[in-house]
């Protein structure tokens, strides 16, 4: 027996390491054009899941702090953008939206079919990716979120016309190494937007709404906040893991007269819900806006 458990061990191990080494097969390295916070946190992501080792990537940035910041990573680090498209197969346009025309034209000329381009830039539109790159060029635009930072991200990825087959796949498997990505048209990331990408924001303010409340009725503020905080990532975790509708996690904890349907009475009462729909749809709709110039 301990012989057979030994071997389905290592059979298994081996199949893990497999696994992990397939994530860019095929594809090259992993680069990065732009190493802000948000190039860090999903490289760093990416190596801590040993989705990819260090040796696998390559990322540029023109100051030298954020370089010097991703070089403790283990990666490849360089003030050349173009450097990044002649080593690496797949190409992470991580720089402000502002910047993404003024970068993606200074690397347009070593852009070949091979690569693979993936925008994480707010607003910035596939088309107006594919406008700046040459004809054909295979994009993907992402929409994460800022809890990237603590491998906790929500992401919409969208695919462009040229893509190949695999190429959405891979995009989903490297943003799922630091949270969850989901395949969604590009006509829905603006909606994306409404939830995942601004919800972090009225997270916070739930977060703090609590804890103001737990202020309110004795506790004290550091007590109140660490309450709130865990609670409300007690609540995500209980629906992501049982796959349990939240209604019916809600009914679970309202007992007939008791304290908790009060609470839910009350916020009822003040609209909390329609608050949060609305909040979703403005966000959206201002994302679809903003979008028109891009």
């Amino acid at each position: 027996p301990e012989l057979i458990a030994t071997a389905r061990y290592l059979e298994n191990l081996y199949t893990n390491m497999a696994d992990q080494a397939s994530l860019l097969s095929g594809y090259g390295k992993l680069g990065f054009l732009g190493s802000g916070m948000m190039a860090r946190a999903l490289a760093g992501g990416l190596i801590a899941s040993k989705s990819l080792n260090p040796e696998e990537i390559i990322s540029s940035d023109l100051f030298g702090g954020c370089r010097d910041a991703m070089a403790k990573l283990g990666v490849s680090v360089t003030d050349n953008n173009v450097e990044v498209v002649q080593k690496a197969r797949v190409i992470i346009v991580a720089v402000k939206p502002n910047d993404v025309g003024t970068v993606l034209e200074c690397v347009s000329k070593s852009v070949t079919q091979d690569h693979l381009i993936v925008s994480i830039a707010a607003g910035t539109t596939l088309r107006t990716l594919q406008a700046h790159l040459p004809k054909s060029t295979r994009v993907v635009r992402v929409m994460p979120n800022t809890p990237c930072l603590v491998s906790a991200v929500a992401a919409g990825v969208a695919k462009g016309d040229s893509c190949r087959d695999g190429d959405l796949e891979l995009v989903v498997s490297i943003f799922g190494a630091v949270g969850t990505a989901m395949a969604v048209p590009e006509s829905k990331l603006d909606a994306v937007t409404g939830v995942s990408g601004s919800g972090p924001a009225y997270g916070y303010l739930a977060i703090e709404a609590l804890a103001d409340g737990g202020v309110l009725a004795g506790l004290s503020r550091d007590v109140a906040l660490k309450l709130a905080a865990q609670t409300m990532l007690g609540a995500a975790k209980m629906v992501l893991e049982t796959g349990t509708h939240p209604g019916v996690l809600k009914d679970q904890v309202c007992s007939p007269g008791g304290t908790t349907i009060a609470g839910v009475h009350a916020l009822e009462t003040g609209g909390f819900r329609a608050c949060l729909m609305n909040a979703v749809k403005a966000a959206a709709d201002r994302a679809t806006e903003l979008g028109k110039g891009n």
